[in-house]
């Protein structure tokens, strides 16, 4: 029978790099687009910065648990 590889796969440096840069990204424009929105008189304006933030902070998670998975 096969063996079970019950290790997580390694990240090597240069691609946690860009997690990391990834992740920075993602949580600046949650933060921009929750201060744009804040900013807006105009509701579908406002909406469409809203909806970009919480598009962000999903963003943000996945990176987030992807990382969590392989550490």
């Amino acid at each position: 029978m096969f063996q079970e590889n019950l290790e997580k796969p390694h990240l090597d440096a240069p691609n946690l790099k860009v997690l990391e840069d990834q992740l920075n990204y993602e949580s600046m424009m949650a933060k921009k687009l929750v201060q744009y929105a804040n900013y807006c008189t105009d509701p579908e304006l406002k909406n469409v910065c809203q909806q970009g933030s919480q598009r962000h902070k999903q963003n943000f998670n996945m990176l987030l648990d992807y990382l969590n998975a392989h550490l």
